[in-house]
């Protein structure tokens, strides 16, 4: 996995620091993934499709939030060490703040069907802006039957068999690894 270490784009701190703390203010749930592809690759360009595969499954094989690791990856890659900590601040104040006076609020209303019924279609939705995201890119990064085939191994390790996702990432991982390794090619006729 090779991600291009100059930057496509010139971004600015503030650019950075805006365009987090947007994601970070309108999206929710699993969903954030599809706000983090939407503005880094459609509307600022920061990122192609290809890219942002990559810094997503290094985003998702740490430990930690999956956006506020993609925001560290994405900082970090555009202008080093301040755009990573502007875009963590960016992504993560919208969320701490509004997490907190629903904590609260929460703690006194959280019991009332209505409140209750608000949630559950909060986490649909969630699941629904994650679907759109692994169809969004998976028809742009899965070209090939064996792309596929490492896609179903990974969720009958996840959902079929009950192993944890860093033991599937592990064992799909290196099995992905060693199918596309490079191939010495057939040598060809001996030259005279």
């Amino acid at each position: 996995m090779v991600v291009p270490s100059a930057p496509p784009v010139e971004a600015t701190l503030i650019q950075i620091f805006h365009a987090f703390l947007l994601i970070g203010a309108t999206s929710f749930g699993g969903g954030v993934m599809a706000y983090l592809r939407s503005s880094l690759v459609e509307k600022h360009g920061w990122l192609d499709d290809e890219s942002f595969v990559q810094l997503l499954a290094m985003s998702q094989s740490l430990p930690g939030l999956n956006s506020t690791n993609m925001a560290v990856l994405v900082g970090d890659r555009l202008r080093g060490t301040p755009g990573a900590l502007v875009a963590i601040a960016g992504i993560c104040l919208p969320g701490g703040i509004l997490m907190f006076f629903l904590g609260m609020l929460h703690r006194q209303h959280g019991a009332r069907p209505l409140v209750t019924a608000a949630l559950h279609g909060v986490a649909a939705a969630a699941v629904g802006l994650v679907a759109a995201v692994a169809v969004q890119i998976g028809r742009k990064v899965l070209t090939r039957a064996d792309d596929l085939a490492f896609v179903v191994l990974a969720v009958i390790g996840v959902s079929v068999l009950h192993q944890s996702v860093l033991v599937v990432l592990f064992v799909v991982g290196a099995f992905a690894i060693w199918w596309y390794r490079p191939r010495d090619e057939a040598p060809g006729p001996p030259a005279r």
